[in-house]
Order: structure tokens, then sequence, then C-alpha cells
């Protein structure tokens, strides 16, 4: 296939590209890079460096998928950059959508986020027929772009939507912003386990290797099966209550950690169903200690660290900051420069 992937040199997409290379596909990977070029070079793949909410239409001509990874990835960024938040998850992903409909592509796959579930009852179990409630702007503009782009789908266009559980385990484009790696580095770092208050909130988890197994599953399947569809993608044995899940967390990095406790309660609590694409033949391969596992193995051996770069907001935050500098000293799209005085 010809593929078209948005933010393919992010965390999930440093991942998912090469898997998409090695069955043989022909990549076209479109990001800004803000994060570095996480991508192989390979004869069957094209880097575009563009913005997803303006890039060359002309660059889905003869393509066969486009996978809109695109997004501002998580709630606290979401929260300080809200504009871009909703331009880019919404606007831009219901643009890349339209476009591909009309240049005639077979199928676009969104890969959106069980947490537009937001909070349910402690009893219930969402599914994907279950009433949603974001308390994000991220989960929000998830759900706007969901809504927005599912009456796209006709006979010719297949949509599908899946929703991904909170990701976790190691990727090029590392991320310790992340539930269970954050957990991993704090235990690891100073043997103190950040977690948020009040640790009895649901939370279902899929490791980046499987959510990128559960995408590329879409590929295969018949259209009719999964055609106007939303999946959520995850296992029932990674659905957690934090607190437990921190224990586990724990337990491979060693017997003196302690939790470190943060901030106020934890608003958002949703334990999720994945019967409907377990029932279409998906199934999860890793588990918490898999994950944890590989992280460790990489910290240990100095071939990872957490930076500003593995902190999305932080990230954010710094090419914000360099922006404003750089503008600052500039005249007329130049820099300045000042005559030296002997």
């Amino acid at each position: 296939m010809r593929i078209l992937v948005t933010g393919a040199a992010g965390y999930i997409g440093s991942v998912l590209t090469p898997k998409l290379l090695k069955q043989g596909h022909e990549v076209t990977a479109i990001d800004r890079f803000f994060f570095g070029d996480t991508l192989p070079d390979d004869k069957n793949l094209i880097k575009i460096k563009s913005d997803a909410r303006n890039f060359d239409p002309k660059l889905l001509v003869n393509k066969d998928i486009v996978i809109d990874l695109v997004a501002i990835s998580n709630d606290p960024a979401g929260e300080v950059y809200k504009d871009a938040t909703y331009a880019i998850n919404h606007k831009s992903r219901v643009k890349t959508a339209t476009l591909a409909k009309k240049y005639g592509i077979q199928r676009y796959i969104l890969p959106s986020s069980c947490s537009i579930y937001g909070f349910q009852d402690g009893n219930s179990i969402a599914n994907e027929e279950s009433k949603t409630n974001p308390l994000t702007h991220y989960a929000v503009s998830n759900e706007m772009a969901e809504n927005d782009i599912l009456p796209l789908a006709s006979k010719d266009f297949c949509v599908t939507i899946i929703r991904q559980a909170t990701v976790y385990g190691y990727s090029p484009r590392m991320r310790f912003d992340l539930a269970i790696n954050g957990m991993s580095y704090g235990a690891w770092k100073d043997r103190l386990l950040p977690l948020m208050r009040d640790g009895n909130q649901w939370r279902p988890m899929i490791h980046v290797s499987d959510t990128s197994d559960a995408i590329i599953f879409m590929i295969s399947q018949p259209k009719e099966l999964i055609n106007r569809e939303i999946f959520n993608a995850g296992s029932p044995e990674n659905v957690y209550q934090l607190k437990p899940l921190a224990k586990r967390v724990a337990d491979v990095i060693g017997s003196d950690v302690k939790i470190k406790w943060y901030g106020e309660k934890d608003t958002r609590s949703y334990n999720v169903s994945f019967e409907k694409i377990q029932n279409l033949g998906f199934q999860a391969k890793f588990k918490v200690e898999d994950g944890v596992s590989e992280i460790l193995l990489k910290l240990e051996s100095g071939d990872l660290d957490k930076t500003k770069k593995t902190i999305t907001l932080d990230w954010y935050n710094e090419i914000t900051k360099w922006h404003k500098i750089i503008k600052d000293i500039e005249l007329n799209g130049k820099r300045k420069n000042r005559k030296r005085r002997n």
C-alpha cells in the first residue's frame, strides 16, 4: 500500500512507521520534526517537513491510505496551547480527511483517544456506544474530530476511528509525560514513583507497539467490517486502577521504591471494554511489566534519559521561548547584526 502518515515522527509514529516499512508499504511521512527526525532512512520512505494544517494536497495523489496521527498529544499541553490543540487535533484532521476523500483515498484511519470517556461511574465499563464525557481540551478536540470525520464515510471512502488507551513503552521519540513511563523513570531515578491522587482512578493502557499493531491490523480488515466504525484499542489485562498499577511498576524497578503523591484528585476515571476489537481478531501482546522492563534497560544502558524533549509541554514551551527570542533579534526577517567597535 501507499500510505500517508501525519505526525509520523511522534511517539507512536516513530514505532508505527518502521513497522509499515517492514511490511513493504510505501510511506510518506509528514511531520514538523519538532522533536527531531526519529525515522529510519529507507527507500520506501519519503519524509516531508510540513505542518499538517497546510501540507501540499498533491501529496495525497495516488495514495491508498491516510493514517492521521498528528495531534497535540496530551492534556497538559492541550490546556496551555488550547488554540493549537483545536486547530490541529480537530480542524486539521477534518481538513485532511475531506481532502483524502476528494483525492480518492480508499481508507482513512483516525487514531483518537479513550480519554473522551473522561469520567465513568466506577461500576461501569464504557464501550464504543457509551456516552462520552470529555473533560479536557485534548479530549474534546478528539471527539470533535470524530464527530466531523465519521459522516464523511461512504462506500468508496472507508473511515475507521481507533480510540487508543493511554500509551506506554519505549519509542525512539520517547515521552516521560505518560503515566507508566513517568512512573518508571521516577522509580528508577529517585526511587520515588510519581502518582497523581488519589490512586483509585481507572485507566486503560496500551503498549506503543500494540497500538501501532492495532492501526496496521485495521489496514488488512475488509472495509465492510470497519467502515463508519469506532474501536477501542487496548486489552482487559491492561486496565488498571492507578495505585495497584504503581505497585506493579515498582515491583519491576525494586523493592525500595516509594510512592510520591502529587496534584489534586484526578477527575478522570474510565474503565473501558475492548471486546469489539478483540471480536474482530486483534489481541494486544504486552503487559505493563514488559514496558517498564524495556524502559529500565534503556535507562541503565545510557541509551535513554529524561530531557525537555521527553516532556511534551516542556519542549513546546522551550520552542516558544526561543521562537520569541529569535523574533526579537530579527529585523525584516533577518537577524540583527551590530558592528564591533574597536
